[in-house]
């Protein structure tokens, strides 16, 4: 890690802890930035990336989307180009060097303004890529990211600069060594385009049951190149997405709500209790009741930390 690098991230440590102070997940005052900080390992952690860049400040951090693996920490970022079901867990963290990290959510329109401003094109005809990759963290990207939190000071100038210096940061990206698998995102007519409509389909429409040529005419492709792009861009199946989504969203249900869990299963498309209940344990390693329970246990522990 370059000294240059390093000033930032100690900057950007201080800045999290003071806008912070406790564990967890936490907005923040800049409406597409988030941070969070752990003070022990923790996970493993279920949701939907959205569109996002993501920086590890100080420890470790692991994601999991489908069966491939993801590390990455202070000298690193992650990008998701897409909403995409993942699984994630902080590897290394302590009360003394708490896990600190921020992410920044941006839209595909946000990326194509850029590419228009500043004339940056991209092959159409590009094939699909994984919608999520890590690479090696540049100091000029850094550098764009510390001047967006320390807004966080200045709450009056966000309005203003903010919208400016998110622009610079996905610029920073886009001009980075994967960063013609963040245009195609944004690019009409591309693969990861088309492939995109599917997502956005499936995420809206998750708890009904569809034909893949209804996801192939979405995406103006065949069946067999829908299959083989979804794939590429999200590392599975359109029904293995969907399953993540249903499965995801019943334990949200469940953790939220005193239901029954064959009452969740059907209000998340499942025809067969039975059959939710075998999926459930297979992601989460207990079914729903005990999953549940012991969810409920941790946060206990937690608050009374």
């Amino acid at each position: 890690m370059s000294k240059e690098i390093n000033v930032h991230q100690i900057e950007l440590a201080k800045l999290i802890e003071r806008h912070t102070g406790r564990d967890g997940t936490q907005m923040t005052a800049i409406p597409s930035l988030f941070f969070s900080r752990f003070s022990d390992a923790a996970g493993p952690f279920y949701g939907v990336y959205k569109p996002s860049l993501c920086i590890v400040v100080q420890g470790m951090k692991e994601v999991f989307l489908s069966q491939e693996l993801f590390r990455y920490g202070p000298a690193d970022y992650l990008i998701g180009s897409v909403h995409l079901p993942i699984t994630g867990q902080v590897t290394e963290a302590s009360s003394a060097a708490p896990y600190l990290a921020l992410k920044l959510e941006f839209t595909p329109s946000e990326i194509l303004e850029v590419l228009r401003e500043f004339q940056m094109g991209a092959d159409k005809k590009e094939n699909a890529k994984r919608g999520m990759y890590v690479s090696k963290l540049e100091p000029s990207l850094l550098d764009a990211v510390t001047r967006l939190v320390r807004l966080l000071g200045t709450p009056k100038d966000i309005k203003v600069l903010a919208p400016l210096i998110i622009k610079e940061i996905i610029y920073r990206v886009l001009q980075g060594n994967h960063g013609g698998m963040l245009k195609q995102i944004a690019i009409e007519g591309s693969s990861t385009h088309q492939i995109s409509f599917v997502i956005e389909h499936i995420m809206n429409n998750y708890v009904q049951s569809y034909k893949i040529e209804e996801l192939a005419e979405i995406a103006n492709m065949s069946v067999s190149s829908l299959h083989r792009h979804f794939k590429e861009v999200t590392a599975m199946s359109p029904i293995q997405f969907q399953k993540q989504l249903r499965l995801q969203e019943a334990r949200s249900l469940l953790l939220s709500e005193s239901a029954d869990a064959a009452d969740v299963a059907f209000r998340v498309g499942y025809e067969s209790p039975s059959h939710f209940s075998r999926e459930y344990s297979r992601m989460f390693g207990l079914p729903p009741k005990e999953d549940i329970k012991r969810l409920r246990e941790q946060y206990d522990q937690r608050a009374k930390a």
